[in-house]
């Protein structure tokens, strides 16, 4: 009776030990096959049929259509360059150049995957009407008050995300470092 109910518990806390695991990864993903430059991290595999079983489980759950590896690639970031993470309070400046790429995307989201609601109706910039320095560089400033140039605003939400997607870009599987890939620099300028 001794080993049975033993046994028994045995099953019983590995079962939850097991479901409390995978939940966990599917609702904050895992570090398999994933591609960090800086800030920016991105899953080069999770549009292919190589993807592996965990990102397969986060995409599922979070209803996500990731680009396919011939398409492009996308990059997430949810802290600046010194892990500091992004607060809609503070002011935060998105600059430098990106990857070759034939056209980007910049989308600001909420922590649910959400557009971040704000009076501009302003989401994101792209690469065609985003302003350059002469050298090609860009400043974005992302931030709850209104600046000159490139700004998105925040609506003042607690903690969000940034999405930069590169699309016919050659940075994919084989990337591995900032010579082969130069991500713009998230920085942190002031918190009120």
């Amino acid at each position: 009776m001794r080993l049975l109910l033993t046994t028994l518990l045995a099953l019983v806390i590995a079962t939850a030990v097991g479901l409390g695991l995978t939940y966990a990864t599917a609702t904050r993903g895992t570090d398999l096959g994933t591609l960090k430059i800086g800030a920016w991290t991105a899953r080069p595999k999770s549009g292919t049929s190589d993807v592996d079983p965990y990102s397969r489980a986060t995409i599922a759950r979070s209803g996500e259509l990731p680009i396919g590896t011939g398409d492009g690639i996308a990059f997430s970031a949810t802290s600046d360059d010194k892990n500091k993470p992004l607060d809609g309070r503070c002011d935060i400046v998105v600059s430098g150049v990106t990857p070759a790429a034939r056209f980007w995307t910049l989308t600001l989201f909420d922590r649910k995957g959400h557009l971040v609601a704000n009076t501009l109706q302003r989401y994101g910039f792209t690469s065609q009407e985003i302003m350059r320095a002469s050298d090609g560089t860009f400043e974005i400033h992302i931030a709850s008050r209104s600046r000159a140039g490139n700004w998105l605003p925040t609506g003042g939400i607690e903690r969000y995300a940034l999405m930069l997607r590169l699309y016919d870009t050659p940075v994919g599987v084989a990337t591995r470092t900032q010579r082969d890939a130069p991500m713009p620099s998230i920085t942190t300028t002031g918190c009120p």
